[in-house]
């Protein structure tokens, strides 16, 4: 979902830092849309590590000038744990999917300052409203956990013109394409999707686009869902 939603951010005119882990895949990334002509560049990162935040934030402030936008997609589930209980996974998860997103916001937000403002999209999940039975206790905590810390950045820094929303995917492909468990227990959970089929990561990456962009300059500390209409049910 994140190079998805990279590369919609620049077809849109966007300059854009790409962030990861994963080296080779990121080049690749940042290579395919500077090809494209767009303007982009690949910082490896690791989003628990404070001294990868403020080196990717500070790339960006020195190859574009500053920073406007900050979308904190990255996130782990909980397949390597198959125990709900695992301490480790409990740390691991969290440090990940929760405390990534606070560092982010941590460095991000005093350039956004010095910009006049900016827009902060943090990805959660739907498990972070429902509880799930397969899902390591978590996973389900710290979704949960970005969808009030994006309530309580909204409100802290709302005075400074930055917003901060929360976007909420349901079962999207190919995101699920590996390690996705019992085949019977995902074909319930798409029957229990209204429309019946997994989403599109460009389905994701259009409601990031838009809590981002200046459409949306009055939105601020909600969130969107975007998941079939599974938490209608």
């Amino acid at each position: 979902m994140g190079a998805e939603e990279a590369r919609l951010f620049a077809s849109e005119g966007a300059s854009v830092v790409v962030s990861d882990v994963l080296e080779k895949e990121g080049k690749q990334i940042e290579a395919e849309m500077t090809r494209s002509g767009m303007a982009a560049m690949f910082v490896r990162a690791d989003v628990t590590s404070e001294e990868d935040w403020e080196r990717t934030v500070q790339a960006a402030v020195s190859r574009y000038g500053k920073l406007n936008i900050l979308v904190n997609n990255a996130g782990i589930g909980s397949g390597a744990y198959s125990d709900p209980l695992d301490t480790e996974g409990w740390r691991r998860i969290m440090d990940v999917n929760a405390a990534g997103v606070f560092l982010g916001t941590k460095y991000a937000v005093p350039e956004m300052k010095k910009a006049g403002g900016g827009s902060i999209v943090n990805i959660s999940s739907i498990m972070g409203f429902v509880g799930g039975p397969d899902d390591h206790l978590a996973y389900n905590a710290s979704k949960g956990a970005v969808r009030i810390m994006t309530k309580a950045t909204a409100v802290r820094y709302g005075p400074h013109g930055i917003r901060a929303n929360s976007v909420h995917p349901g079962f999207i492909s190919p995101m699920l394409s590996g390690g996705v468990g019992d085949p019977g227990a995902w074909e319930e959970r798409l029957r229990r999707t209204p429309l019946r089929r997994r989403g599109r990561e460009t389905e994701v990456a259009y409601g990031v686009l838009f809590l981002a962009s200046d459409e949306a300059s009055f939105i601020t500390g909600t969130e969107l869902v975007i998941d079939g209409g599974f938490l209608a049910r």
